[in-house]
């Protein structure tokens, strides 16, 4: 079985920082632990992106303390939280393109990973932004979707490309939407993506997508406030892909820090 675990939106940030009083380097180190425990197995673990809330070196060398005991891969993304300069320097074996982009390809038997920076380039101190790809970028995205032969394309984009009823969220979506799924339609790929801290699905012009939440603060479900930084405190938690089939993705959502029953207790009782 080809699993791919999937973790989003960490924000670490400085050690005597908070996000609504929750420590974000604890959280992921809490949520990651458990991923990589019951998933000894898993291909690799997908970061999606806004893995620091302000983008600063020292929050990038906290994240780099937990990621060096990982036991698993690492496959790294960049989101509208972090900065595509201190990322490559704290990070510089990550593959990029030519032109400096954090993107790649990662080709399991079945399907195509397709790993996408929508970061808009700029430097914005509180991080609320949207997304873009620009014309380099869809271009190797182009070349990527061509040479995957039989495989099912999987392509992962920090922000989504279309609204998810949230409008706070919707106002900092992917700005040139059409152009991202006008390309998966026609190659019959499956959209992952963060940036919201919920667990949705759905589909799209024909797109089937899942967004995963934070491992740790969530958005509310609030279809009415223009505030992209409402932040509750539930459960965090991580994705898991599998793609061991032909033509089929199949996504699974796990919370962490709730209390659980085992199979065992289950069926003792």
């Amino acid at each position: 079985m080809t699993k791919l675990l999937i973790l989003t939106d960490i924000h670490i940030t400085e050690a005597a920082q908070s996000i609504i009083g929750l420590d974000p380097l604890a959280r992921f180190q809490e949520v990651l632990s458990a991923a990589t425990r019951d998933h000894p197995d898993a291909a690799a673990v997908l970061l999606m992106g806004d893995l620091t809330h302000h983008g600063t070196p020292s929050q990038y060398a906290r994240l780099q303390s937990v990621l060096a005991a990982c036991p698993l891969p690492i496959l790294l993304m960049i989101g509208n939280h972090d900065r595509r300069a201190a990322f490559r320097t704290a990070f510089p074996d990550a593959p990029v393109t030519d032109l400096g982009f954090v993107q790649q390809v990662v080709d399991f038997p079945h399907h195509r990973l397709i790993l996408l920076d929508s970061h808009d380039g700029g430097d914005h101190p509180d991080g609320f932004r949207s997304g873009i790809l620009c014309p380099d970028r869809l271009a190797w995205l182009d070349k990527a979707l061509a040479g995957c032969g039989t495989r099912v394309p999987v392509v992962a984009c920090h922000h989504p490309p279309f609204c998810v009823g949230l409008p706070g969220m919707d106002a900092i979506r992917l700005q040139n939407e059409d152009a991202l799924l006008s390309r998966l339609a026609d190659h019959g790929a499956y959209l992952l993506f963060g940036h919201i801290h919920r667990t949705i699905s759905g589909t799209t012009k024909g797109v089937g997508w899942s967004s995963f939440k934070s491992p740790c603060h969530q958005a509310p479900i609030d279809f009415v406030t223009p505030d992209s930084g409402l932040s509750i405190d539930e459960p965090g938690g991580y994705g898991i892909a599998v793609l061991d089939r032909p033509a089929q993705i199949t996504i699974h959502h796990v919370d962490v820090g709730l209390e659980t029953t085992t199979m065992s207790d289950r069926t003792s009782q």
